[in-house]
């Protein structure tokens, strides 16, 4: 059993820049590269394997296809996406549906909750994350008096925080942050206020007030994760969130350390560094923008490096 290597899918975004490419060597072309869909089997852009038995296979077809690979998870579609986000601009204020909406006005879509790992910002920084209304009424009253200063929740960041954005929360990422995103594979957003901004053709970006106010969450409901740290000589690894939807760690190695993936299949993507994965006498490169999946049943494995991971499961 061997991991699975994938190659990511990049996005043109009108809010996207160079970074993908200046902080991850990956060849882009395009400067207005906003994201990465790293570990994806959404439709929109599934991602390939690179290595092994399943090399050129997409991992919608493996889900289908391979179930043992993944605990032969009940799921219908593999149920997480993991994304790079370069955001040289200011992304629009938005919200995403919970599953029972998208179901049903989205054509059985996922809903979408979701969570963020800063991986660098500028200096003073920050991102939007909830909203000030105590009502609907007082909610609507601000957006048509266009008082977004007033309405929306500013929160300062800086390199190495976690936040959890839940469905029904009104969030955007802000100019100066590259964020490492977990959530359910889905590409249903609800866009509040673009900015006025127009696109290559010249026409304002579409707005989706309706199905927005639907399912925002009113009032704000802040959520809290905590971080647990466990340490020993050579790593260092921080639980971030357990949901029902996905758990999130970092793994910080310095040296050799030991892990085990349990009961379960976990995504992994290196944010920092680099090493050498050591599994059953194989022996895997790992580097900065590397991403990859350990099967169900994969067991006891070594790191032996400098490197920093983003590593979720279900």
């Amino acid at each position: 059993m061997e991991p699975l290597f994938f190659k990511p899918v990049f996005k043109q975004r009108i809010w996207g820049g160079t970074a993908l490419k200046e902080e991850f060597g990956y060849e882009i072309s395009n400067a207005h590269t906003g994201e990465c869909w790293a570990i994806s089997a959404h439709p929109n852009g599934p991602s390939l394997i690179e290595n092994g038995m399943y090399a050129g296979m997409a991992l919608d077809s493996l889900w289908s296809e391979h179930p043992e690979l993944f605990g032969n998870s009940k799921e219908k579609v593999f149920p997480m996406l993991t994304k790079i986000l370069d955001a040289n601009q200011d992304l629009s204020v938005q919200v995403h549906p919970d599953d029972a909406y998208a179901r049903v006005h989205e054509n059985g879509e996922q809903g979408k909750t979701e969570c963020w790992y800063i991986i660098d910002c500028k200096e003073d920084a920050d991102i939007i994350l909830g909203h000030h209304a105590r009502s609907k009424e007082e909610f609507m009253q601000q957006i048509k008096e266009g008082r977004w200063s007033d309405l929306l929740r500013r929160v300062k960041v800086k390199p190495g925080d976690f936040f959890y954005v839940p469905s029904g929360t009104i969030h955007a990422i802000c100019e100066g942050t590259l964020i490492l995103e977990t959530q359910q594979s889905s590409d249903t957003t609800y866009r509040i206020y673009d900015y006025e901004r127009r696109d290559s053709d010249g026409n304002l970006r579409d707005l989706h007030l309706e199905k927005a106010i639907d399912v925002i969450t009113i009032p704000y409901q802040n959520p809290k994760s905590t971080s647990v740290i466990n340490k020993n000589e050579t790593s260092v690894l921080t639980s971030f969130l357990e949901s029902g939807f996905f758990s999130v760690y970092k793994w910080q190695v310095r040296g050799i350390a030991s892990f085990n993936t349990g009961e379960n299949y976990l995504l992994l993507s290196v944010i920092k560094g680099n090493g050498i994965l050591f599994h059953h006498g194989g022996e895997y490169p790992i580097k900065k923008g590397t991403h990859f999946i350990l099967p169900f049943g994969f067991g006891e494995f070594e790191i032996d490096g400098e490197c920093e991971l983003i590593v979720s499961h279900t």
